[in-house]
C-alpha cells in the first residue's frame, strides 16, 4: 500500500511538472524499487502454494465448509462470480501484478537515475510520457489487487468504491512515510539545508486533502451499504461491530471508533492549523499517526471474518482482534519494512541523492510558499 502511494505520487508529480517535488521525488524512486521485492516475497508464495492459498482465501479450496453448512464448491454465490473468482484468472492477475509492477518501477527509476549521468531533457520527456501512461494503468491495477488481496478474503461482501479506498489510503501512508523519510534524511544531513519548510507546507496540505478524501470514501461505502440495508453487503460491517452469540460489541468495535477519532479526526483537526504543516516535530508527530492507524486500517479491513463453528447459534463465531495480531504479523511488518529500508539504501549508494540535472531542481531547492 505503502509502496503503490509513492509509485503513483511518482507519476502524479510527474505528470504535472510539479516544482516543489524534485528533491522528495529521488527518495521514493528509491523506495519504489522494493515493490517488486515485496509483491514476489510476500504475495507469490501465499498464491502460488495450495496449501497457503487455501487457507487465505477460502473460495479457492472448493471442500471449505461456510457458515449455512454448504461447500463453497456449491456456493451460488461464487458461482455468480466465477468468471472473476476462478484460480487460473486469479494466479494470471497476480502474475501480471508483479510483471506489470516490476516494469514501470524500473522504468522510472532507470531514466531518472541516467538523467543524472547524461544531462538530457529527453529522459525528461520520457518519464513525463511513461507517466502518463501508467497512471491510469495502476489505478486499474491497484483497483484489482484490492479486489484481490482483500475484498476476495470475504469473497460475499462486495463494494464498487473498494479501489478508490484503497487509492486513498495509499496516498495517505505513502506521504506519511514520505515526511518521516524525509526528517531523517535531513537530519542525516542527506536534505539539511535543502528540504525547507516550503516543502512541509506542502506535504502537510496533501495531508490534509486526502485525510478528507480518505474519510468521504469510508463514510460513503458505510452510509450507502446502512442505507440499502441488504444482508450481502450488511454483514461485512455486521462482524465488524457486533459479537453474533451475545450481540453485544465485540473488539473490531472499538477499532471502528479508533478509525473514526484517531485516524480521522485527530489529524484532521491537527492539520488544519498552519503551524502543524510547517514545524517538523508536529508534522512528523501526525504523520506517525497516520502510519499507524493506516496499519489497523489495513487490518480491520483483512482479519475479521466468519469462523464456521456449529456450535453457535449462527453457525459461526467471528475471529477476534487480538487472535490475528500475532508475532508472525508483526515480525512480517518489520521484515518487509526492512528488505525495502535495505534496498533504499542500496540505490542510495548508487544514484544521486538529489536529480542534480532535473530541469526543475534549482525551483525545487529554492521552493517557497
Amino acid at each position: 500500500s505503502i509502496l503503490i502511494g509513492m509509485l503513483m505520487l511518482t507519476m502524479i508529480t510527474r505528470v504535472f511538472d510539479a516544482g516543489w517535488a524534485p528533491i522528495i521525488r529521488r527518495s521514493w524512486e528509491f523506495m519504489i524499487g522494493g515493490l517488486p521485492v515485496v509483491l514476489i516475497l510476500g504475495v507469490l508464495p501465499l498464491v502460488f502454494v495450495p496449501s497457503l492459498r487455501h487457507i487465505v482465501w477460502h473460495w479457492t479450496d472448493a471442500s471449505s465448509l461456510l457458515p449455512n453448512g454448504h461447500t463453497v464448491g456449491h456456493d451460488p454465490i461464487l458461482q455468480a462470480k466465477s468468471w472473476f473468482l476462478n484460480e487460473k484468472f486469479f494466479l494470471a492477475r497476480v502474475a501480471l501484478y508483479v510483471v506489470f509492477f516490476a516494469v514501470i518501477t524500473w522504468a522510472l527509476r532507470h531514466w531518472s537515475f541516467l538523467q543524472d549521468r547524461e544531462r538530457s531533457a529527453s529522459h525528461t520527456h520520457r518519464l513525463h510520457a511513461i507517466s502518463a501512461a501508467g497512471i491510469p494503468l495502476t489505478a486499474v491495477l491497484l483497483t484489482l489487487l484490492a479486489f484481490d488481496c482483500l475484498m476476495a478474503l470475504t469473497y460475499h461482501w462486495f463494494s464498487t468504491m473498494y479501489g478508490v479506498w484503497f487509492f486513498a489510503l495509499s496516498i495517505r501512508l505513502a506521504l506519511a512515510v514520505t515526511v518521516i523519510l524525509t526528517y531523517v534524511l535531513s537530519r542525516g544531513g542527506w536534505l539539511d539545508g535543502i528540504l525547507n519548510q516550503a516543502h512541509r507546507h506542502v506535504l502537510g496540505c496533501l495531508m490534509l486533502a486526502f485525510t478528507v478524501f480518505w474519510a468521504y470514501i469510508s463514510f460513503s461505502q458505510y452510509f450507502l451499504i446502512y442505507s440499502a440495508n441488504i444482508p450481502e453487503e450488511t454483514f461485512w460491517y455486521n462482524i465488524r461491530e457486533l459479537n453474533p452469540i451475545t450481540g453485544m460489541k465485540n473488539d473490531w468495535w472499538g477499532v471502528s471508533l479508533y478509525l473514526i477519532f484517531g485516524f480521522f479526526f485527530l489529524p484532521f483537526l491537527c492539520l488544519l492549523f498552519y503551524r502543524t504543516k510547517i514545524i517538523a516535530s508536529r508534522l512528523l508527530s501526525i504523520a506517525w499517526v497516520i502510519l499507524i492507524g493506516g496499519i489497523f486500517d489495513l487490518w480491520f479491513n483483512a482479519v475479521p471474518r466468519q469462523i464456521v463453528d456449529k456450535t453457535a447459534p449462527e453457525g459461526f463465531v467471528v475471529s477476534p482482534f487480538l487472535s490475528g495480531f500475532l508475532w508472525l504479523d508483526l515480525l512480517a511488518i518489520l521484515g518487509f519494512g526492512g528488505i525495502v529500508l535495505g534496498l533504499f539504501l542500496r540505490s542510495s549508494a548508487k544514484a544521486e541523492t538529489i536529480p542534480v540535472h532535473d530541469p526543475r531542481i534549482l525551483e525545487s531547492i529554492h521552493y517557497h510558499e
